[in-house]
Formats: structure tokens, C-alpha cells, sequence
């Protein structure tokens, strides 16, 4: 039966999404990204994308780490060709995935590409590196006594 829903398929233990025409759209509420000869494939946000907010943060981290990034249709055959793949939302941040329909990517670890953005973002995240681009917001409250 055909529909006009884009289709599930696995990568082993999490789900991408594709549309009508086989085009790679997005994780199960997450963001895909593909690093291929050191530039970085996203959809673009008019595929009907989620508009993530780490999606954003890691595209601007990209431009300050000096990596390309192009926003273009991806066909799900390019998934097992690709050097790396990796997820982001916000309950996975920046997530590795080892293998797309149990084919091996890249070297089945997490590629350079991929570690450099987890490094980036979690040194952020964690008060480690400045926040140039203003994401955090400091709260400022006390903490209560263990009883």
C-alpha cells in the first residue's frame, strides 16, 4: 500500500524517516546529519523538516569550527555511503550512529567530524568554553539542603 506519509525504517535500534520519494528526512523527533570528505549534509528545513534548535546550534558551532555545511535533499541511498552519521535533538544532543539497515558507517564509530561537534557542544554546554552565541541561561538559585 502506498501513502503519501513518509516511511519508517530502522537503523538497528532508532528510526529515520523518508518521503514519498525515498529523500532521508529526519530521526524519530531528531535531526540527521552526514559527514562526507569533511562536509556535513542536513535536509533543509523546506523538506518539512523539525526546525531543532540543536539542528541550529550545531550548524552555527559547524561555521565556527570551519566545517561546511549544506543543506540539501539526501536520498537514503547516500546513507551507507557516507563517512559518519549522526543525530541531534535535545534529549540526544550529538548521537553516533554506527550503522544505517545494520550497514556499517564509516568505521562504525563515531568519525572525526562528529567528535569535534560532541567536544564543541558538551565544553558549552558544561561551562567549560565561552558561550559566544548566547544559548545559556544562567539560574541563579539556591540550593537547597539535603535532609
Amino acid at each position: 500500500m502506498e501513502t503519501d506519509f513518509p516511511a519508517a525504517h530502522s537503523m538497528d535500534t532508532t528510526w529515520y524517516a523518508v518521503d514519498a520519494d525515498g529523500h532521508v528526512r529526519e530521526g524519530s523527533g531528531m535531526n540527521v546529519f552526514l559527514a562526507h570528505d569533511g562536509v556535513l549534509y542536513t535536509p533543509p528545513l523546506a523538506t518539512s523538516i523539525l526546525p531543532g534548535i540543536t539542528r541550529d546550534t550545531v550548524m552555527k558551532m559547524s561555521e565556527d569550527l570551519g566545517i561546511t555545511v549544506k543543506e540539501t535533499v539526501i536520498p537514503r541511498e547516500m546513507l551507507y555511503i557516507v563517512d559518519e552519521v549522526f543525530f541531534v535533538g535535545t534529549a540526544v544532543e550529538i548521537t553516533p550512529i554506527r550503522s544505517v539497515d545494520h550497514i556499517q558507517v564509516g568505521q562504525g564509530i563515531a568519525g572525526p567530524i562528529t567528535r569535534k561537534l560532541q567536544e564543541e557542544f558538551f565544553a558549552i554546554t558544561s561551562g567549560s568554553k565561552p558561550d559566544r552565541h548566547s544559548w545559556l541561561t544562567p539560574v541563579n538559585a539556591p540550593v537547597a539542603a539535603a535532609r
